[in-house]
């Protein structure tokens, strides 16, 4: 697949780049955005707040199933073709969302609008990095690369806020119409800005069997963690979820490696640095996510700090993050993303063993300090991790491996909230992990209690930090042979 340039003005590129960050950023955004709506999901439709949080894992299930697969059908119809289809599906979803459900009193019409708002979100991100290596010249494709995936971060980051300014001031479906005017814009603009690429014959050996067996596998997967915590891991739903889980994705393994035309090429993971690049990444999100989940508890539980004020607090997280991504993408290109990575691991790992060692009478500065390290770091290994991947493979797996690059932000946040919030569980003295805490139950622990459990999972993401910091000294930059012809650039 040759790089199609959007046009010979560097206007032309800033408007791809815009567009497909935008998307990235809508997908993410609506991750976390109902968060702060469950209550009055709940509350509305009369129903109780696990059943509500399925608002939430409907969208993530859906997303996750289906990145490999909208990946993978992009080599074959075209970029172009599958952006402007996500976009419409995820406008659609948006709008249905906001209005069928009270307009039907259904809370099943809910779930099934976000469903399809996360069969468009799929298509939309799936093909990301992609479009970037298709379309960019490679002395943009850093800078680039950093930007959408900073405003995923962003996106992640400020849901809840925004969420909850939405339900309060105007009502819980202006989180999804939102979406709407920005989804039109959206499609407008990659009419516009994106290229055309000749459609190739669609394969008729096309991989259903992997398809089928990769979205019940991770959808077993999302209900075992997600539900685990409320119904007890020994619950026999969650066994028979769990060995679900395990049979289908094992089986998606060996149906990919007999496969003619496989969903993802899993033999690119015996690929040595091909396979340490993704880990990286992927340690980096558990991390990511576990300190995105417990922080906010902390300050609340244990500092005794306002919403609001613990709000104000987590946005340096956040800019942070977008600070760390932006400079990885223009130091991409100059220094290569080993180096990056090497070097990224030092504030990262500065922050958790500072967050590690925090006190409750420790001021709001130093959790600022903390987050401000954290999310610079993982900015710049997200961004520099992410250009590694998508130029050490040939240019006929960009979409496969674009979706997989996806699918790595959605698995960490499926296992990795699950595993700390066991951590944390385990860390306060006297207590039955078993089953997930409430928040009313959470007050009634002592706060020296409380303490212990949020400084072991703290710990428990030093020591994640320090196995990601020696796995990037085991990584090297690799260019395929297939980019070599745009840029002179060397193994580094």
């Amino acid at each position: 697949m040759e790089s199609i340039r959007p046009g010979s003005s560097q206007t032309g590129f800033t408007l791809l780049i815009v567009s497909i960050s935008l998307a990235n950023f809508m997908a993410a955004f609506d991750g976390t955005i109902v968060n702060v709506a469950l209550p009055t999901i709940s509350k509305l439709f009369n129903i109780l707040p696990g059943t509500a949080s399925w608002t939430l894992t409907v969208y993530v299930l859906v997303m996750a199933g289906f990145v490999l697969i909208f990946g993978k059908t992009s080599d074959i119809i075209g970029f172009k073709k599958m952006f402007l289809s996500g976009f419409l599906i995820f406008t659609l979803g948006s709008f249905f969302c906001g209005f069928l459900p009270e307009f039907l009193n259904s809370f099943p019409v809910l779930i099934a609008s976000r469903a399809l708002q996360g069969v468009g979100a799929s298509m939309i991100t799936a093909i990301g990095p992609a479009m970037v290596a298709a379309y960019l010249p490679m002395e943009l494709r850093g800078k680039a690369m950093g930007t959408i995936f900073t405003f995923a971060g962003l996106g992640m980051a400020i849901g809840p806020t925004a969420g909850g300014i939405l339900t309060q001031y105007l009502s819980w479906g202006w989180i999804f119409f939102i979406n709407v005017p920005i989804g039109i814009g959206a499609i407008l603009l990659g009419s516009k800005v994106i290229p055309e690429m000749p459609s190739k014959q669609w394969s008729p050996g096309f991989d259903h069997t992997g398809a089928v067996l990769i979205f019940v596998g991770l959808g077993s997967l999302l209900f075992t963690f997600s539900e685990g915590q409320i119904k007890g891991w020994n619950n026999p739903v969650i066994i028979g979820s769990s060995m679900l889980a395990v049979l289908t994705l094992a089986g998606f393994v060996l149906a990919e490696l007999r496969a003619s035309d496989p969903l993802l090429e899993m033999r690119l993971f015996q690929k040595r640095n091909f396979f340490l690049t993704n880990a990286m990444t992927i340690l980096m999100f558990i991390t990511f996510n576990g300190l995105v989940y417990l922080v906010p508890f902390y300050l609340q539980l244990v500092q005794k700090l306002s919403p609001s004020v613990v709000g104000l607090i987590f946005t340096s997280f956040p800019i942070a993050l977008m600070a760390g991504g932006t400079i990885s993408g223009i130091l991409y290109n100059r220094v290569g993303g080993r180096l990056i990575n090497i070097a990224a691991c030092i504030p990262v790992v500065a922050g958790y063993s500072l967050i590690s060692g925090i006190q409750p009478d420790m001021s709001s500065w130093y959790i600022v300090l903390c987050l401000a390290l954290i999310g610079f770091g993982s900015g710049l290994i997200w961004t520099s991790g992410s250009n590694m991947v998508i130029h050490s493979i040939s240019k006929k797996y960009q979409g496969m491996i674009s979706g997989f690059i996806s699918l790595s932000r959605f698995i960490p946040l499926i296992i990795g909230i699950p595993i700390f919030n066991i951590v944390f569980m385990y860390g306060i003295p006297g207590i039955n992990f078993r089953n997930e805490l409430s928040m009313a139950t959470l007050t009634t622990i002592s706060t020296t209690d409380l303490a212990s459990g949020f400084h072991l999972a703290f710990s428990f993401a030093l020591i994640i930090s320090i196995v990601l910091f020696v796995v990037t000294f085991l990584v090297h930059q690799e260019i395929h042979p297939d980019y070599l012809s745009d840029t002179h650039a060397k193994t580094r």
